[in-house]
């Protein structure tokens, strides 16, 4: 059987099956708003199991899906136009980095979710440069960038506060 999502927009022409699957970010690109948050609630979710919370596996699968990113993202933006809002496996990698090398709790989990989001919204240099920037590398180092500084503030605070 089949599965066939929509696009929220009739604008959106047909991306091929799993570039769309990891692109979307197993197609949480497609909530109606917020989709970066979305999508990096997904992250989240996926973060859960068991295994991710292995530092060494937690950086290999970021490895993974930054190259995976690159490529599906450029592909999809060559279709859809300039970092289109459908596309989060750039969150999905900027909120694995956010999660990198903390104690696993729940307080620590909802300030990297925090944290994250705020630095992706705001875009502090430079990722605000790269933002700016086209092609699937540019769209997957601005949410890098934005998941290395809430990674370290979560640091300090978890240091400050002894979380």
């Amino acid at each position: 059987m089949l599965v066939h999502l929509k696009p929220r927009s009739k604008n959106i022409p047909h991306i091929p099956f799993f570039i769309n699957l990891f692109g979307t970010g197993f197609f949480s690109g497609y909530f109606p708003f917020a989709s970066g948050t979305f999508g990096s609630l997904v992250a989240l979710l996926v973060f859960l199991i068991d295994y991710f919370k292995e530092w060494y596996f937690l950086f290999t699968i970021i490895l993974i899906f930054f190259i995976i990113g690159v490529y599906v993202s450029e592909k999809i933006e060559n279709l859809v136009g300039h970092d289109p809002s459908i596309v989060v496996i750039d969150e999905f990698v900027g909120m694995w980095i956010s999660l990198l090398f903390i104690t696993i709790n729940l307080y620590n989990i909802i300030l990297a979710f925090i944290l994250f989001r705020l630095f992706d919204i705001i875009k502090p240099y430079p990722a605000n440069y790269f933002n700016k920037k086209k092609g699937g590398m540019a769209i997957m180092i601005d949410d890098i960038i934005a998941g290395l500084y809430a990674n370290v503030f979560l640091q300090i605070i978890i240091n400050f506060f002894k979380f």
